[in-house]
């Protein structure tokens, strides 16, 4: 192989991408949009769920009771109501996602030690935001079940509050979470989206770049050259591994500066798994540009076997382990699941080579292999 043959066809192949002006703003811009649009609308917190209650008791008990809600940063308080039947119409418009409807004498049991049924209406439309609005009020309910408890103990042991919350609670739970300590949920997509765009970039260039050559004819002058297979391609995707790379470099300082996701891990780490990645994305792009000749159908084949694996496998909003086994099994055909797992882990948890050494060999291998089988396909005579 001849390295100054190499270079031409690489310069060659730069010349004639700056020359299209619109495909530079899409080598360059499409991956910063992706990462843009779905990093603010991939959000997977449940906060501000708009709230509204009914109030039958009216005491202090109560308003203290529905205080906790309508402060908790959880819920968008929208005002009281007079019944249940007007608060069937809040739901049933979608002004509010959950209803507390407090009964008639409610301070009154409290006091006297009896047991009180409070209803919540929520939403049921979206399951896992019905859930965890669920999980909200379960836990405020808890916590004033508690202070309630607390504050009948020290009465009647005639002892402080923070006594009584002793007697009340010998055992005390301290959850700490771990990696994402605030629990938000772009700490985790962020990351797994720097996958996404550099699953679907890189080979919708490559493949519009090789796949264009065939539409205008110059490929015919490849044909006839005495350039061998391994140059031409290797110099055709010398020029996208090297933009890509620099979209890899680009979208994780957009996720560190502009989202503010923290980076616990090895840059450098980072840095050769997303070159493995990206010259594993660049193969797809080459495979299919030997199998289709217009970039049209060069177009739907990529975003098709890119996205929908992309989506589904890679864990980008499910995680794996939680897929069906077999759905598990399909994910750990895809590139994507492994470069999820080192993006993740070396944003959030820090972690280096002596735990993602799988994930990073196997993106070796899908490099390597998906080159090899392009060069097998790719043939210098063309195709009747």
């Amino acid at each position: 192989m001849s390295f100054k043959r190499v270079a031409t066809v690489a310069s060659k192949e730069w010349r004639e991408m700056v020359r299209d002006r619109m495909f530079v703003l899409l080598a360059f811009l499409l991956p910063v949009l992706w990462m843009l649009v779905f990093g603010y609308g991939l959000v997977l917190d449940v906060e501000e769920i708009p709230l509204v209650v009914v109030d039958r008791d009216h005491s202090s008990l109560s308003r203290d009771y529905l205080y906790r809600f309508t402060t908790s940063r959880y819920f968008d308080f929208k005002g009281s109501l007079v019944g249940e039947a007007e608060a069937d119409g809040w739901l049933e418009s979608g002004k509010a996602r959950a209803v507390i409807v407090v009964p008639e004498k409610f301070e009154e049991r409290l006091v006297a030690g009896q047991p009180v049924a409070v209803q919540t209406l929520i939403d049921g439309t979206f399951p896992l935001r019905t859930d965890i609005t669920k999980g909200y009020v379960i836990a405020i309910n808890g916590a004033f079940s508690a202070d309630l408890l607390s504050d009948h103990v020290a009465r009647m042991q005639g002892v402080s509050r923070a006594r009584a919350e002793i007697f009340a609670h010998p055992i005390k739970l301290e959850v700490r979470y771990l990696y994402n300590e605030e629990v938000r949920s772009s700490w985790s997509t962020i990351p797994a989206l720097v996958m996404f765009s550099l699953m679907l970039a890189p080979p919708l260039l490559t493949a519009l770049g090789i796949v264009r050559e065939k539409e205008s004819g110059s490929i015919y002058n490849i044909y006839s050259s005495t350039v061998g297979k391994i140059e031409y391609l290797a110099g055709k995707l010398v020029p996208y591994v090297a933009v890509s790379f620099v979209n890899a470099v680009v979208l994780w300082l957009l996720a560190t500066l502009w989202f503010g996701v923290p980076f616990k891990g090895n840059v450098g780490l980072f840095l050769v798994s997303a070159l493995l990645f990206v010259l594993t994305s660049t193969g797809i792009g080459l495979l299919v540009s030997i199998m289709v000749s217009t970039q049209i159908a060069a177009l739907i084949v990529t975003m098709v076997i890119s996205i929908l694996p992309t989506i589904l496998f890679s864990g980008l909003i499910v995680p794996v382990s939680s897929l069906s086994p077999g759905a598990w099994i399909q994910a750990h055909f895809f590139p994507g699941m492994y470069f999820t797992n080192i993006v993740r882990g070396t944003f959030l948890k820090g972690v280096g080579v002596d735990v993602l050494w799988p994930d990073v060999l196997a993106l070796a291998l899908y490099a390597v292999v998906l080159r090899l089988v392009g060069y097998r396909l790719f043939t210098k005579r063309p195709r009747s």
